[in-house]
């Protein structure tokens, strides 16, 4: 291969989604296939707007520039590293948030749901005044709900100070100093002993046996991130378990699980799970009320 057969965005973009399906990428972590990935890594790589390909398609490169969109090419096709973690970027909606190594990329059913601010289930956002995140990692649903409900105060709790580094990154990003205050705790340990209207988390869940078949990108990320146990539901054990002490009267506990309904329904269904609709259908987000959660 020589740069001389790159001459436009156009050449690259052909050459990385050939590039991608030959090394059989995995494609998880945002983009849906090839092509949305190639053209994403380009133009981030160039500078260019996220949501304008096609007017740059036949522009012509500098060859330094072919040579930066290469490098990135073959660093995604030989060494399997998250897009995310190549651009120090990944976006919720239409949030961008900075991630690298430390956290896991963000990727949140939970996420499609603030922008509603959790309608119907919250039917006055403007009465939510404290919002605790459990596994805030990269802070990113910490800093939406914050500007979702704009009288609350979120309080996001992490294990990892690497992960909270990267929180406290992005906090500052959005200028939430004060409203989005980034915890170290092992789940409730270290948190203030107060009442919240909403506890949010999306905890590590994935089981023993899936944890073994990960593609070689997800094992890019922390693990502690996303391993759950044998069922998946180690830490939502415990989330589950303790927080009726921590929620207003009326106070509700959202939790992502995932593909592991079958383990959630085993472990919590007496309670009586409801399971929120999300673009991947009835069976990945469950909430329980402060009421369910006593009983």
């Amino acid at each position: 291969m020589t740069t001389a057969q790159f001459t436009t965005s156009r050449d690259l973009l052909r050459y990385a989604v050939t590039r991608f399906n030959t090394a059989k990428l995995f494609f998880g972590h945002g983009s849906a296939e090839a092509l949305d990935e190639a053209a994403y890594l380009i133009l981030h790589t160039l500078k260019l707007p996220l949501d304008k390909l096609d007017p740059f398609l036949d522009a012509k490169l500098l060859q330094e520039e072919v040579l930066q969109v290469l490098a990135v090419i073959e660093r995604r096709a030989v060494e399997r590293v998250p897009a995310a973690y190549i651009t120090n970027e990944a976006w919720l909606g239409t949030y961008a948030f900075y991630v690298d190594e430390r956290v896991i990329v963000p990727r949140s059913f939970i996420a499609e749901l603030i922008p509603n601010q959790f309608s119907p289930w919250v039917q006055d956002p403007y009465a939510v005044e404290s919002i605790l995140e459990l596994c805030t990692g990269s802070g990113c649903l910490a800093i939406m709900m914050a500007d979702a409900f704009p009288e609350s105060v979120v309080d996001a709790v992490d294990i990892s100070p690497d992960a909270l580094a990267v929180a406290e990154r992005n906090i500052r990003q959005y200028k939430l100093e004060g409203r989005v205050n980034p915890i170290a705790s092992d789940l409730y340990a270290n948190v203030p002993f107060k009442k919240y209207d909403l506890i949010v988390t999306n905890p590590p869940y994935v089981n023993s046996d899936s944890m073994s078949k990960l593609p070689q990108e997800y094992l890019r990320e922390p693990q502690i991130a996303l391993d759950g146990g044998a069922d998946g539901m180690d830490l939502v054990r415990k989330i589950v378990e303790g927080a009726a002490d921590y929620l207003t009267p009326d106070g509700m506990l959202m939790v992502e699980i995932g593909n592991e309904r079958e383990y959630a329904e085993a472990a919590f269904g007496h309670l009586g799970l409801t399971w929120l609709t999300t673009s991947a259908g009835d069976d990945m987000v469950f909430l329980l009320t402060a009421d369910q959660l006593k009983k």
